[in-house]
């Protein structure tokens, strides 16, 4: 644990993350993830969590260990065809995690996850938050379309509203 990290995470507030990701842009973010949807039969979630603080944080949790705790929490992996996929952001470590439900397991390395977060990330490090999320939610959605097409079945099975935590 280092106290370089631990500094940024009580460092970061609410305010801060209202200030990347103000109402406008997360009302974009909601209409991209609806928009996507409606081209391939998955379920996307984004989370943006400014900090770990408490316990997660003084035991040095890992942004990919964190993220896979909310993906059970929000039930991501609660979907008809195991095709749920987060995309969390830890906006004090500026990392993005993928998790994508088991649905994928022999369909998408982890190494094509790992490119549409760096591509996300890049854009993060350049303070444009809310364009790097609409990035990786395009990218997401290439990867779902070609996977989980469109059916006459589908339905919206998870929320599409990003989550602030």
């Amino acid at each position: 644990m280092g106290i370089k990290r631990i500094g940024k995470h009580l460092l970061l507030n609410r305010w801060r993350v209202r200030r990347a990701f103000p109402r406008q842009a997360l009302a974009n973010i909601e209409k991209a993830i609806r928009a996507s949807e409606a081209t391939h039969a998955g379920q996307i979630r984004f989370v943006v969590e400014g900090a770990l603080d408490g316990v997660p944080l003084f035991k040095d949790q890992p942004a990919r260990e964190r993220a896979i705790d909310v993906f059970g929490h929000l039930r991501v992996w609660d979907t008809a065809q195991s095709n749920g996929v987060l995309i969390y952001l830890l906006l004090a470590d500026r990392d993005v995690e993928i998790v994508a439900d088991r649905g994928f397991n022999d369909k998408v390395t982890q190494a094509e996850w790992e490119k549409i977060c760096r591509l996300m990330e890049t854009e993060f490090r350049a303070k444009n938050f809310e364009g790097g999320v609409l990035k990786g939610i395009a990218a997401v959605t290439k990867v779902l379309a070609k996977h989980f097409p469109a059916s006459d079945a589908h339905r919206n099975e998870l929320p599409d509203k990003p989550v602030v935590l």
